[in-house]
């Protein structure tokens, strides 16, 4: 617990001081860094499974996801390019599943070429797809900084909730709420990463009020923090089946008391576009 507490704080100031000093560029630099990372180590997750992704040809793909769109509608502002950056990751994915097609049809191991495809392209989808959401949140107004800072209240509110699910699972988990896929995760402490997570959001709504937008008022905040928990919470559980299906406890040791890239990014897979779309409704 001690190793996970110290890891959290120095991956918070590291995250902070980074914004801080590269602004927009460094949020693009870790997401991208971070989908690479994540998609590697799912990668080798699926290879455990039996299928044989093609590895260096999808974290390519997972760079161009993530920091693409940004920095395609960064040189420019005409409206063509614009439209082309907000659909290029789209674009990149239909185009990985092109490639990876034509690609299989060479492979020695006809076996196993269904599950190539289906982990190649599958976690394209997964991971940099899902996490781009992001940098579509922060391209909408990027000079103004408000949606840097509203980027990193999407990742405060996922991460506190496993914080608040976690602690309050320890103090008065009794009923398990998936006890098949992760046998320590408890309602009660489900319901506790909600709270935390929803006054997290608004104390973060209020203080920071001068860098969000003025339509995040902390009782939105609290409002917009609890499905948004609540999604966190499954994405969770869908990465604890991932890793239960390949018969592995940690996804790595990137992080000592965290685990692995995947077990800091896996409840901001879901959160990501969910927060997107919310806030196209909320603004």
């Amino acid at each position: 617990m001690l190793s996970r507490i110290l890891s959290t704080v120095i991956l918070w100031v590291v995250i902070l001081g980074s914004l801080y000093f590269g602004g927009a560029h460094a949020a693009v630099a870790l997401l991208a860094l971070l989908a690479a990372l994540t998609l590697h180590e799912f990668y080798g997750l699926t290879a455990k499974m039996g299928a044989r992704p093609f590895r260096w040809m999808g974290l390519g793909f997972a760079l161009l996801m993530v920091a693409g769109p940004y920095y395609l509608a960064y040189f420019t502002e005409e409206p063509e390019v614009l439209d082309l950056a907000a659909n290029l990751a789209t674009g990149l994915l239909v185009l990985a599943l092109v490639v990876s097609c034509i690609r299989v049809l060479g492979e020695r191991n006809t076996a196993s070429r269904v599950e190539t495809i289906a982990a190649t392209v599958g976690g394209l989808l997964y991971i940099p797809y899902l996490l781009h959401f992001l940098v579509r949140i922060l391209m909408r107004d990027a000079d103004s900084g408000e949606n840097l800072a509203l980027c990193l209240w999407v990742v405060a509110v996922s991460k506190f909730c496993d914080v608040g699910a976690l602690l309050t699972g320890l103090a008065l988990g009794r009923h398990k709420l998936a006890p098949e896929i992760s046998p320590k995760k408890t309602w009660e402490g489900a319901v506790g990463g909600v709270l935390v997570a929803a006054g997290v959001g608004a104390a973060i709504a209020f203080f920071a009020s001068a860098r969000l937008p003025e339509s995040l008022t902390p009782p939105i905040a609290a409002a917009i923090a609890v499905p948004l928990a609540v999604i966190a919470i499954i994405s969770d559980l869908i990465e604890s089946a991932i890793k239960r299906r390949a018969d592995t406890k940690d996804t790595g040791h990137l992080i000592p008391g965290i685990g692995g890239a995947f077990d800091l990014t896996d409840s901001l897979l879901l959160t990501a576009p969910v927060a997107y779309f919310i806030f196209l409704f909320v603004n």
